[in-house]
């Protein structure tokens, strides 16, 4: 992985020539191709604090870190992690920074699972000016299609970024009523709108190797099981080095925190879905599409009596009977936000109200397709989990992806597009005839790579991300399938789902002020026109 991820604020500028990956990288730098891994924050002594909250179960007082022994080291420790009493390692935390990780990494492993905190380099609102990517353990002809495929990429990037920063001038100049109600400032935020419209669009054609830096947070028993876990997956080699720096800076704060207790890393052939994807083909992904009978999300299973168990539950919390709050009140006392100010929090406080509880009782299932740079950031809504699929599982000589609607709307813009598809395609496919890893070609695939996952949540969680994410500032495909499931709630559930919206549409005439968004504003009026209202960017 390469150092330093080169960024450049501001509107989009034509691109001067720019070092490709193989001169900045050198033909022998594979030494310099590692992650950097930096431990920000960390209990002092992480070990300790476990062993004396252990012991803390069984005492009348708080046992403090200084109280432990090296004998309730030797004991305890060994104890409590092989007899699977792990709670005690999930106090200590650890706050890595984390440079120069592929974007597949992250998406595959770091938050492949619910348990961490990341705040994440933005591609939707950064540019990305040079090549900065996951660098895999390639040679001679393999190590320069690879390159060659990613240098192309932020070619294609360069050029679409250029190409869309007028369309979406365009769009918004309409939005924000430029003609009738232009004035400086509102011009200089409609450039700067257009200008992150056209990278946010153009970042689609960006390889899934592409370099991100973030800040991470781990309880100490994720980060073990990460340690176990770390060749598994679609990213065994970056996982195993990235994972391997997270542990080796722990050991130097607390080298006891990994060698009194812990399992080593599974090998891969003894994980089940080594043998299982095996047998992958390409008759999964039609079966997949055919079953989404044309949409972005589909409603494949629900709790049949979500209205009623939902008003019961309320009632029993309450204890109150039916006959003092009828089904009907129920709901609209759990999801009106005229006589519910929970539903004005922006601080999400549902699970933390007794009363708002009982919507875990309502339980939905979608499948759904989304590109891979749009689920990353739909995975991020964690307490409503997704199977995502082993990449590697669905890999086809064909190209496979997902076309934004600006730039299903411009034929020249959709040329270039489907062209670096073609190239990212055809680039996967000579690593491979040439013996490359599957873990390693499908690097050179872009953020527009089909993902086809099933998700599942209760209507707390639900309910928390359909409110952000009908936001028109929501990510396109994320807002377009948050759409595509209300209606289906609605068809379904209509006394839950007639109360679903985003923040100006819960909020209006209850709450000021009506967008929360701030200087983030949209300029639409989506309250007084929702569901129907038309996104145009």
């Amino acid at each position: 992985i390469l150092s330093g991820a080169g960024i450049l604020a501001g509107p989009p500028v034509r691109a001067q020539p720019v070092p490709t990956l193989l001169e900045r990288a050198g033909a022998n730098n594979m030494e310099a191709a590692v992650p950097r891994v930096t431990l920000r924050n960390h209990f002092a002594r992480p070990f300790d604090s476990a062993i004396a909250a252990a012991r803390t179960c069984y005492s009348q007082h708080i046992i403090s870190p200084s109280d432990i022994t090296d004998k309730q080291r030797t004991t305890i420790g060994p104890a409590t992690f092989q007899g699977g009493h792990h709670t005690v390692y999930q106090h200590a935390h650890f706050e890595f920074g984390l440079e120069n990780v592929s974007r597949h990494l992250v998406w595959n492993f770091l938050h492949g699972h619910p348990f961490y905190n990341s705040e994440q380099q933005s591609q939707r609102y950064v540019r990305m000016k040079e090549p900065e990517a996951f660098l895999p353990p390639l040679e001679g002809r393999a190590r320069e299609i690879y390159e060659t495929a990613i240098d192309r990429a932020w070619e294609h990037y360069r050029e679409l970024s250029a190409m869309l920063e007028p369309v979406t001038h365009e769009v918004l100049a309409d939005i924000w009523e430029l003609d009738r109600k232009g004035s400086p400032q509102r011009n200089k935020r409609v450039q700067q709108q257009a200008g992150k419209k056209a990278i946010e669009i153009a970042r689609y054609v960006l390889p899934v190797a592409a370099a991100t830096t973030m800040v991470h947070t781990l309880s100490g028993i994720v980060l073990h099981r990460l340690h176990r876990m770390c060749r598994s997956g679609d990213t065994p080699w970056e996982a195993a080095q990235v994972v391997g720096e997270m542990v080796a800076r722990v050991k130097e704060v607390d080298p006891q925190f990994f060698e009194r207790i812990g399992f080593d890393p599974l090998a891969e052939e003894k994980m089940p879905e080594t043998s299982l994807a095996s047998n992958a083909s390409g008759a999964a992904a039609a079966e997949f599409d055919r079953r989404l009978d044309g949409r972005i999300s589909r409603l494949v299973d629900y709790s049949p009596n979500a209205e009623r168990v939902a008003a019961d539950a309320l009632r029993f919390t309450l204890g109150l009977t039916e006959e003092a709050l009828p089904d009907d009140e129920a709901l609209r006392r759990l999801l009106d936000p005229s006589v519910n100010r929970y539903r004005l929090e922006t601080l999400n406080v549902l699970e933390h109200a007794p009363m708002m509880r009982a919507l875990n009782h309502a339980h939905y299932t979608f499948i759904k397709k989304i590109s891979h740079t749009a689920d990353s950031q739909d995975q991020r809504h964690r307490m409503v989990p997704g199977s995502r699929p082993v990449t590697a599982a669905y890999d086809s000589p064909d190209p496979d992806f997902i076309t934004p609607m600006l730039i299903r709307q411009n034929p020249a813009a959709r040329a270039r597009y489907e062209q670096a598809m073609e190239e990212a395609w055809a680039a996967k496919g000579q690593l491979l005839t040439l013996g490359v890893k599957p873990e390693f070609a499908q690097y050179v695939l872009p953020n527009a790579l089909s993902v086809r996952l099933v998700e599942s949540g209760t209507l707390i969680h639900l309910m928390h991300k359909w409110t952000m994410r009908t936001c028109f500032n929501a990510q396109e495909e994320i807002y377009f399938a948050s759409m595509e499931e209300l209606e289906q709630l609605r068809e379904v559930h209509p006394r839950l789902g007639r109360y679903m919206g985003p923040p100006c549409v819960v909020r209006i005439g209850n709450a000021y002020p009506v967008c929360t968004e701030g200087s983030h504003f949209c300029g639409v009026r989506v309250w007084k026109d929702f569901p129907n209202i038309q996104r145009r960017i």
